[in-house]
């Protein structure tokens, strides 16, 4: 009973004056809601953007033509030919933990079907890429390697080039004409949306890139080389590697390539959310340091409100001791209140922003206990000093105290 005798003698003191005590938590409701509501909104958009680069592929390395230096002239990635298939091919079979690599050839062509025309970009790739880009073909299926071999006029098309030439249809086994070449149509690819650039991934033919370099566009190079490390862990060393065995093929002494990987790019994407996080926060920070204040103002007044109260429980035998461990129950108390009451309020808040703007909201339960974990020390921080100067207080005169 002993135990529980200081948290009745807080709960009373506190209800003695309830709309004072809500108004010292709101400070820290409102921290404490801030907090919870900027995470959760940063960690959606933060998780979204994961997401979108997610839908490129799974542990991706890309190599780029370009990145040279001729005569004084630099040009970016995609400014010069400088890959080719040999080069992909040194790749799949020189460095290690690599386990799917496909030659990429782009262009944009006006393809026909049933009468009808569209423009979309054709892409020319080895029958590694849907493993590579994580994406399920959802009706028929992938060219083969003797595709790319005899280069075969064999296509797979996404969703959007579906929708727009064979409605109400299935082109599985339709042709489909490209600069005059017809394509036979042997798979259609999953739904992706858009990516993370904001272009419409499912608007795509995709043929054997033998088929593209030869029949489409008559060239010897390609413009870039797709390549999927066996793990997420291994990424960095393939395109160290990578890096390390064009530079030996092309026999340069600058790289005439470039390579990314996945992890780059999402730390690129990532970066704004991570900036706007660390600012809210840190605004949100404020609210709190403000609430503990305001605990600790209160907590002030009541000390001197109850002075006589003080002076009259150490005369019965109260030690300093006790007054200190009851006013940090009552300035815990209420930070802690505050900060479950901050908890909903910011989960709420974020719902209701979630709702009215579309914007993807998370709420991470470590933050949930980060948040109470600290209400809980901002009572104990802000409350130790009143508490101290309670139990220090000189009974006698506590007790003259008018």
């Amino acid at each position: 009973m002993k135990f529980f005798a200081p948290f009745k003698l807080a709960g009373r003191a506190l209800r003695r004056n309830k709309m004072r005590s809500l108004l010292t938590m709101l400070g820290v409701i409102i921290g404490v809601g801030s907090v919870i509501a900027s995470v959760s909104i940063t960690t959606g958009a933060t998780k979204q953007v994961e997401d979108k680069v997610a839908s490129l592929g799974q542990n991706i390395v890309t190599v780029f033509s370009g990145n040279f230096s001729s005569g004084g002239m630099r040009g970016g990635w995609g400014s010069a030919p400088t890959l080719t298939v040999e080069d992909s091919r040194a790749i799949k079979n020189e460095v290690a933990n690599v386990v799917a690599v496909s030659p990429e050839v782009r262009d944009r062509a006006q393809i026909l079907a049933n009468g009808l025309n569209w423009n979309t970009q054709i892409l020319g790739e080895s029958p590694d890429y849907p493993q590579i880009r994580d994406w399920d073909i959802a009706s028929g299926g992938m060219f083969t390697e003797g595709d790319v071999r005899g280069l075969s006029k064999v296509a797979i098309i996404g969703k959007t080039v579906v929708d727009q030439l064979f409605i109400n249809d299935d082109p599985i086994g339709q042709t489909l004409i490209v600069r005059n070449i017809p394509f036979k149509v042997v798979g259609v690819l999953e739904s992706k949306g858009f990516n993370l650039f904001g272009q419409d991934q499912d608007d795509v033919v995709v043929i054997p890139y033998t088929s593209h370099m030869r029949r489409i566009t008559s060239r010897n190079f390609v413009n870039s080389i797709m390549v999927q490390a066996a793990s997420k862990d291994t990424i960095n060393q393939v395109q160290a590697d990578i890096n390390t065995l064009l530079l030996d093929r092309h026999k340069s002494a600058e790289p005439d390539f470039t390579v990314r990987s996945q992890l780059e790019l999402m730390q690129m994407a990532t970066s704004t959310s991570r900036i706007m996080s660390v600012l809210l926060g840190a605004i949100a920070s404020v609210s709190l340091i403000v609430g503990g204040i305001g605990i600790m103002n209160i907590m002030l007044v009541s000390v001197t409100e109850r002075t006589r109260e003080i002076g009259i429980r150490m005369a019965v035998g109260a030690r300093g001791r006790d007054i200190l461990i009851q006013f940090l129950i009552e300035a815990v108390t209420l930070s802690a209140f505050g900060g479950i009451l901050g908890i909903a309020l910011g989960m709420g808040a974020a719902k209701i922003t979630s709702h009215f703007t579309g914007w993807p909201t998370l709420t991470p339960f470590a933050w949930i206990g980060i948040a109470c974990i600290s209400s809980a020390a901002i009572g104990i921080v802000s409350g130790f000093y009143p508490a101290w100067k309670a139990s220090r207080l000189d009974p006698i005169e506590a007790l003259r105290y008018e």
